[in-house]
């Protein structure tokens, strides 16, 4: 969840950034991506309503990157 929630709230030009030149501090601190991802897989393995709360905290987090994708848009 923290590597998520940092990585989000970083300035959008150092996103760019990460997205053209890659960051070498997720060799040793954890790919933020990858870990938004296992968020998805926690979500899917809790109790209906441990993920309903996890979910509202993700979708949150997620705002901050901007509208959702369609491709990967869950809503449905």
């Amino acid at each position: 969840m923290r590597l998520w929630k940092d990585y989000v709230h970083r300035p959008e030009r150092e996103l760019w950034h990460d997205d053209e030149f890659g960051n070498v501090h997720w060799y040793c601190c954890g790919n933020p991506l990858e870990g938004r991802a296992l968020l998805d897989g926690v979500i899917r393995a809790m109790s209906p309503r441990g993920a309903r709360e996890l979910r509202k905290i993700v979708e949150e987090l997620d705002a901050f990157m901007g509208p959702p994708c369609p491709a990967v848009d869950r809503r449905g």
